[in-house]
């Protein structure tokens, strides 16, 4: 796993979530914009967490953005967001 990955779930700890999963998209958008060649920069997140209960699609995005703002726009240039709780597939 890439050292950047490590520090974003480190990061995600703090919503409790019973799953957490990045995808690495990075290689999709060779030579796209935004895509710097030196690690992840294209990421899908798959976040379960009881921490979206009550939360619309925005505010759950918004949770996400707010912890992981330190790395983007740069490394992280774009995110797929998909969160959910436990009780929603």
């Amino acid at each position: 796993m890439h050292p950047d990955i490590q520090r974003y779930l480190i990061a995600l700890e703090k919503l409790n979530a019973s799953h957490v999963e990045f995808i690495d998209n990075s290689s999709d958008h060779a030579g796209h914009a935004g895509h710097h060649g030196d690690g992840p920069s294209h990421l899908t997140l798959n976040i379960v967490s009881d921490a979206f209960a009550g939360q619309n699609r925005v505010s759950r995005h918004r949770l996400v953005y707010d912890i992981l703002k330190d790395w983007m726009p740069n490394p992280i240039h774009a995110l797929v967001i998909n969160a959910k709780t436990s009780n929603e597939k």
